[in-house]
């Protein structure tokens, strides 16, 4: 009996897991956020933020790149003209995209991103993007999409950039059936993904996004796709409405979630069990071993998540079950119940799970808890610090490699770093 079918009773049961749902005071980055590592992925697109200066100030911190280094991302800014109604911004806009375009000439795929002021002004990007196409067609695809934080996480940036590249997807063209992976993976990740896949005579396999604008894998009803990341929830509903089928899988995060994540690819595309495992358990072996060498100072520690990246869960389950933590409540901003079953399947009996912000309310509960670790945005780490308690900054793992197996190491460190350090400034 495979590992996979191991988890399905459990899964109908903890389909009805108690979930506490707060609405109230939020604290989160925006999903403009996501342009600092999509812009890195793919690598002949660029991403031209249409917002205000602050918007500008933030890619930049957050980047930690100066204007001269040439990323391939800027923000156009909506002037106080602008605002006014002195200027057409449409024009605007088109002035601006096109000296960017003969600036830059390597472009291929320009993503206009909508920021918190271009809707407030109701600025419709999306129209401005299909103005642009025309102009500017065969060379350079334009594209448009919300990154705006009035109504989002900052992982849903990401959402929102590959549900806007999924229409214009070649189709399939034969009935042929193919993987493909979707989520923004560092290349290091994606390489060794399809070096497993290959391993088990899966030697086509779809990356979404591809490191290219024009390699863009194609997608129809003879596909089926397996979510690298669980916020991916306008993705997969715009991949399903053109008839591609959902995987279902925990993530691949440490040595068990990676290894079910494969399986349960595998398996959908027809790959015997036994080619699945001689294909993985070098590389299981060498991350179990890891995981425990780097997370050992985790065992028993009690941990508390605030709903900030929609990772929540699946680190939950990684580090109860691969490394002996405890959780006392685990929080997530939204919680797509369908995309994450398998992953709720694998938590604790009893783990207190809420989705959701009340920062107030979530804040008395932690500091009643007093847990050993605080997974957190940046906005709560130095507070907490503050009051004596060892954070997390959840961004630092949208920005660092940590699926697969041979990140599992590297994700467990991520983890014992914080009480490593606080157990060095001791006194």
């Amino acid at each position: 009996m495979s590992v996979a079918l191991d988890i399905t009773p459990r899964h109908r049961e903890r389909c009805e897991t108690p979930v506490l749902r707060e609405r109230g005071q939020r604290e989160v980055f925006c999903g403009l956020t996501g342009v600092i590592w999509l812009h890195r992925k793919i690598q002949d697109a660029f991403f031209l933020i249409v917002g205000s200066r602050t918007c500008a100030h933030l890619m930049q911190s957050a980047a930690g790149v100066m204007i001269f280094a040439e990323p391939r991302f800027a923000t156009a800014i909506i002037e106080e003209k602008d605002l006014a109604g002195v200027a057409d911004a449409n024009e605007e806009l088109d002035k601006t995209v096109a000296r960017l375009l003969d600036r830059r000439p390597d472009i291929k795929l320009l993503f206009l991103v909508g920021s918190c002021p271009s809707e407030v002004i109701k600025l419709d990007l999306s129209r401005a993007a299909e103005r642009l196409s025309r102009r500017f067609s065969p060379s350079v695809r334009v594209l448009n999409y919300s990154g705006s934080g009035i109504e989002t996480t900052f992982t849903q940036g990401e959402d929102a950039c590959l549900a806007a590249l999924v229409p214009d997807l070649p189709p399939a063209l034969d009935d042929t059936p193919s993987l493909l992976v979707v989520g923004a993976l560092a290349d290091v990740v994606e390489d060794q993904f399809a070096r497993l896949f290959a391993d088990m005579g899966l030697g086509d396999v779809g990356f979404l996004p591809a490191r290219r604008a024009n390699d863009m894998p194609a997608a129809g009803p003879a596909t089926r796709f397996i979510l690298a990341q669980p916020f991916l929830s306008m993705t997969a509903r715009a991949l399903e409405e053109r008839g591609a089928r959902r995987v279902p899988a925990p993530y691949p995060l440490g040595a068990e979630g990676t290894t079910l994540w494969l399986e349960a690819a595998a398996t959908a595309m027809g790959v015997p069990a036994a080619d699945i495992g001689r294909a993985t358990a070098p590389a299981r072996a060498r991350a179990e071993l890891s995981v425990r060498r780097r997370g050992a100072s985790l065992a028993g520690k009690r941990l508390f998540f605030f709903p900030d990246s929609q990772l929540e869960i699946p680190l939950a389950r990684f580090l109860s079950r691969e490394l002996g933590a405890d959780l006392v409540e685990v929080g997530t901003p939204f919680l797509h119940r369908s995309h994450l079953a398998e992953e709720m399947a694998l938590l604790p009996d009893g783990a207190a799970l809420s989705e959701g912000q009340d920062v107030d309310r979530q804040l008395d509960r932690c500091l009643a808890a007093r847990p050993d670790i605080v997974v957190c945005g940046l906005g709560l780490a130095n507070p907490l610090e503050a009051a004596g308690m060892t954070t997390k900054w959840s961004i630092e793992l949208m920005f660092t490699p940590i699926q697969g197996y041979d990140q599992a190491g590297d994700l467990a460190e991520l983890f014992a770093r914080p009480l490593d350090r606080k157990t060095r400034l001791k006194v």
